[in-house]
């Protein structure tokens, strides 16, 4: 049950935030759009969240530089191009702020850039001279302006991603929107995933990094498709302030900002797990009665990125002695004796495992619980109050296809 009201408009439902998509020229698909832009009214409040990978994207680099003073007024995005391990990378992603800051009026150091797609490949700054200033002609402060957006930082995803919740803040109503993409090379921390966040809120910058950090570990690291950690990994949440409801850390209203933000993390991460390559199941694990929380994360986790488990699934298979495994070599210090595992969905339950151990039950009962497209596995280690989630997908013979031919 949401706790919070569920809107129109993504990304743009704040106020003071429009978008766009184009097709510029990176995908050879004409009918793809490739090029995303996200505008502010005014200079938001900024933070970011980043890959945990060596290797990272040109964009990344530029990001950090541009939101050292907290701020930050636009957003561009392309598919179809990591710009990663590319010559010139950094310098083409400055040059793509200036031509946003150019056509937008602003400063190019309040531009954050961000791209996804294939690693590796020269990249030119033609397409961002010609798409940009026609995505600045259609930006548009509507659900139509989001859609278009979402859709243009697809790369192998099967559909957008968006969300708007609304929220009382002081009797003032507050707005966060958000679009994402991910589908393949997902794996925490955080997924191959780019998400941009947006709200109206009056927020400081420390505050909001806080709160962003706060979400991330919980939500989007806590996501599985294939193990593989992208180099492109980015969140961003700007804040407008236009909604007059301010924030202050340390305030029950601080706390329901983070729970707000923290429910439409909790709703892309399912989506990105759900739209995994070739993926035909979400798989949703809560664990209970760990010792800490640490421990809940990890064995979660754990179990949602088992290559086995994950292929069991698949095939409506309850071979619970896989989710044990994955729970057995889990890093940390902690009990399985306690453990006990059940597998639910729409259907049904089956109680699959009691104390570390085979508890009676159907195939068939199994069988026809785990046909079904949501498929939650639900682990109680019995030795504290500690809960967490992750979530992952089925492995199928179609994420082997789409990464075969990736680059073609």
């Amino acid at each position: 049950m949401s706790n919070f009201k569920s809107i129109p408009g993504g990304i743009c439902a704040p106020l003071g935030f429009s978008a766009a998509g184009v097709h510029c020229g990176i995908r050879h698909n004409h009918s793809k759009l490739d090029l995303a832009l996200i505008k502010a009214d005014v200079r938001c409040a900024g933070a970011g969240c980043y890959t945990t990978n060596k290797v990272y994207g040109a964009p990344i680099t530029v990001d950090r530089e541009h939101l050292k003073d907290g701020y930050a007024q636009a957003i561009v995005v392309n598919s179809g191009n990591a710009n990663t391990c590319a010559p010139g990378g950094v310098q083409l992603a400055k040059d793509t702020c200036d031509i946003v800051a150019k056509e937008l009026g602003i400063s190019a150091d309040d531009v954050l850039p961000s791209s996804t797609g294939v690693i590796g490949q020269a990249m030119s700054i033609e397409p961002f001279a010609k798409g940009i200033p026609e995505a600045a002609a259609k930006l548009a402060a509507s659900e139509a302006g989001s859609h278009a957006a979402a859709t243009a930082i697809m790369t192998t995803d099967t559909h957008p991603k968006e969300i708007a919740l609304e929220f009382e803040v002081g009797g003032k109503t507050v707005r966060i929107g958000a679009i994402a993409k991910g589908s393949g090379m997902i794996h925490p921390n955080m997924a191959t995933m780019l998400l941009f966040m947006t709200t109206d809120a009056k927020v400081e910058p420390a505050a909001l990094q806080k709160a962003l950090s706060t979400v991330v570990p919980a939500t989007f690291n806590q996501i599985s498709v294939d193990g593989d950690t992208s180099t492109n990994d980015t969140v961003l949440l700007l804040a407008s302030g236009l909604s007059g409801a301010e924030i202050v850390d340390g305030t029950p209203d601080y706390d329901t900002f983070v729970a707000a933000l923290t429910e439409a993390a909790e709703h892309l991460s399912r989506e990105l797990a759900g739209d995994g390559e070739g993926a035909t199941k979400l798989l949703e694990c809560t664990v209970t009665g760990a010792p800490d929380l640490a421990t809940a994360r990890a064995v979660s986790k754990s179990v949602i990125h088992s290559t086995l488990f994950k292929a069991a699934m698949f095939g409506a298979d309850a071979n619970w002695g896989r989710v044990l495994c994955a729970i057995g070599y889990t890093p940390g210090d902690f009990d399985i004796s306690k453990t006990s595992v059940r597998l639910k969905s729409k259907a049904g339950e089956v109680f699959v495992c009691e104390n570390a151990a085979y508890h009676p039950y159907s195939e068939d009962e199994a069988a026809v619980v785990l046909k079904e497209d949501e498929i939650d596995i639900l682990v109680d280690l019995g030795s504290g109050d500690a809960t967490a989630k992750a979530w992952g997908c089925d492995l199928t013979y179609d994420y082997v296809k789409i990464n075969g031919d990736y680059r073609t």
